[in-house]
């Protein structure tokens, strides 16, 4: 029986790759070169599924432009904003993500930036990496203390639990707002918010947990950091599509944000260029996911849910 054929969009870590080749009649990307829409539709012709990843223009008229024998589109991400669902439901192809196995690294860049950004250490770095380091002086690059801080979790979900996690070793309050409050099991003593008024007001520190969408699309505007405490903390693991850029660097040079870290970006790789003439903001460049035990793991589960479809089984992740 031949193997199904696999379109597979990006570079993926080499155990997936082997995966791949293994199981499927597979198409790679050894150039991991970003192809748009109408690229990848002609691209995906003669394939019966196509594996995806965050970036990658999985719209309606991508997916309208797909061949029919495409039965399946797996996207090597928890995130699936990238991808028209209802398009793809519409003519019959299965959607699946990757949740779960990426909790944990991007909790941990979470932290990172709350660190990096409250104890300074981007412009620490550069200062070393400038040869402008003279040595250590009483005043220099004095930063805020993380012990003891109220941090504000705006999405309480598996990432959001999970930083809530890390933070209480610095023995950090934790604060959140959802849609609805969680079972006393899962919020652990963390306190709910139904306002984002009462949630804004009460935090030092603000983490952008939630998923990206038409829900949350430039939640943090002027309005809202206007009503967090002068000289707060911000941090972005979530979806850059949750901030409006030209707010935040206005707060950033008034200082009524002392710091910002962030990992993602409205558009991304282009990054609002406001952000680069400024000293209070720790760039990433969307390392949530980036460690081996991960990127392993994500591509793994994307080839099971392939697997599934192609066993006449439902995919674990399927999403519509």
């Amino acid at each position: 029986m031949a193997k199904p054929k696999l379109l597979i969009t990006r570079k993926l870590p080499p155990a997936i790759e082997a995966r791949a080749a293994r199981d499927y009649d597979a198409t790679f990307n050894a150039s991991d070169v970003v192809r748009d829409g109408a690229t990848l539709a002609e691209a995906a012709k003669g394939h019966d599924a196509v594996l995806c990843a965050a970036g990658d223009p999985m719209g309606a008229a991508t997916i309208n432009a797909l061949p029919a024998s495409v039965k399946a589109i797996a996207t090597f991400s928890v995130g699936y904003d990238h991808v028209d669902v209802a398009a793809a439901k519409a003519r019959g192809i299965i959607v699946a993500n990757t949740p779960d196995v990426l909790t944990d690294a991007t909790a941990e860049i979470a932290m990172l930036l709350v660190m990096a950004c409250m104890r300074r250490a981007g412009e620490g770095e550069r200062m070393v990496r400038a040869h402008a380091w003279a040595g250590w002086a009483p005043t220099q690059l004095m930063g805020l203390s993380v012990t003891g801080k109220k941090l504000g979790i705006f999405g309480m979900g598996r990432i959001g639990r999970r930083l809530a996690d890390f933070a209480r070793g610095f023995d950090m309050e934790i604060h959140y707002r959802d849609v609805a409050a969680l079972p006393a099991d899962l919020a652990k003593g963390a306190t709910f918010h139904a306002t984002d008024d009462s949630f804004l007001a009460a935090i030092d520190v603000l983490s952008l947990n939630a998923p990206g969408g038409e829900a949350t699309r430039k939640w943090l505007n002027a309005e809202r950091l206007a009503k967090l405490r002068k000289g707060a903390v911000v941090v972005n693991s979530g979806r850059g599509t949750v901030v409006d850029d030209a707010a935040l660097c206005d707060a950033l040079r008034s200082g009524h944000v002392a710091y910002a870290g962030l990992d993602v970006y409205d558009g991304e790789p282009r990054i609002f260029p406001g952000y680069h003439a400024l000293p209070n903001v720790v760039l990433l460049p969307h390392l949530g996911s980036a460690t081996i035990e991960t990127r392993d793991a994500m591509g793994h589960r994307a080839l099971d849910n392939l697997d599934a479809v192609f066993a006449s089984q439902k995919p674990r992740d399927q999403v519509n």
